[in-house]
């Protein structure tokens, strides 16, 4: 699947600090359930490229492409 898919799976996101100072993304969908941890410092890289999808998807620019991860 790729990124610009419609897609019926339902997930529900929750994010927070971790108590090993860390970021949790955390996923959970139908038997599935996904910890992604981070580093602050990539945690707010992650944050900025939200913001840029947000900006391009209501058609204030194009969106740059991120590095692969």
């Amino acid at each position: 699947m790729g990124i610009d898919k419609e897609s019926d799976i339902a997930a529900n996101l929750q994010i927070g600090p971790t108590t090993m100072g860390m970021v949790r993304i955390y996923i959970e969908a139908e038997g599935v359930e996904l910890p992604l941890d981070f580093e602050p410092e990539e945690a707010e890289e992650i944050a900025e490229e939200l913001r840029a999808a947000a900006e391009a998807a209501r058609g204030g620019g194009v969106r740059r492409k991120s590095p692969k991860r």
